[in-house]
């Protein structure tokens, strides 16, 4: 009696297993593929941001450009753009800044997304009449490559604690003053932007004199105007 008794039961687990066995592995494997499905929709997110580095904000400004306009860092948001300090009248270092300069203006000068801050640091010369004539012979283009000046001590204040360029007044050298050849970053958010150097440091700044930074600077820009 026993042993009809076994069979029984072994026989009910035998058909129990054919017949159910296969749909709760169907059923787990769906679960795993909709869960899989899930996690691979939740997980996946889309964004632009590039690998360039975040140094702060750049600061407030509001000077007058060659058409007596006037233009502040509001006058660049959606943009990305570049900012450097000169003076017309500069016999070393600020003609190969503005050469330099022109090489990043004619790479992106049919974006409108991309403007030039270019700021004098002898505004008491450089009148809106002088930036314009200094354009125009340096061939340099685009609605929003602006040469501004302004107020000589906002001016200082803007390079020196603004953005930490040095630009100071030094009659004893040739020209009366003295600037950083560097370029500064900004992205559309008005963020200073740099990329690392080959020591994982954030280099900050361009190099606005050698082809080295002139070549890093734009393909930094490309990467700013695509996020």
């Amino acid at each position: 009696m026993k042993n009809k008794s076994y069979i029984g039961t072994a026989f009910i687990i035998l058909v129990f297993g054919i017949y159910f066995v296969p749909k709760i592995i169907d059923k787990i494997k769906n679960e795993d593929i909709v869960k899989g499905d899930r996690l691979n929709i939740e997980g996946t997110t889309t964004s632009n941001k590039s690998d360039l580095i975040t140094i702060g904000k750049a600061p407030k400004f509001s000077l007058t450009n060659q058409e007596e306009v006037t233009i502040s860092d509001e006058s660049y948001k959606g943009k990305v753009y570049v900012v450097e300090f000169f003076f017309s009248t500069c016999p070393s270092i600020c003609p190969i800044m503005n050469r330099n300069m022109k090489l990043v203006q004619e790479a992106f000068a049919s974006n409108t997304n991309f403007g030039i801050a270019s700021i004098t640091i002898n505004p008491f010369n450089d009148t809106p009449a002088v930036l314009k004539k200094h354009a125009e012979m340096i061939n340099a283009k685009g609605v929003n490559w602006h040469f501004l000046t302004g107020d000589k001590a906002k001016i200082f204040e803007i390079a020196n604690k603004g953005f930490n360029l040095f630009a100071g007044e030094n009659k004893k050298v040739n020209g009366g003053f003295e600037h950083s050849g560097f370029f500064a970053l900004i992205d559309k958010n008005g963020d200073i932007r740099c990329r690392k150097d080959e020591f994982g440091n954030p280099i900050i700044y361009y190099d606005g004199l050698e082809e080295k930074g002139v070549k890093a600077i734009k393909q930094d820009i490309t990467k700013l105007l695509a996020e």
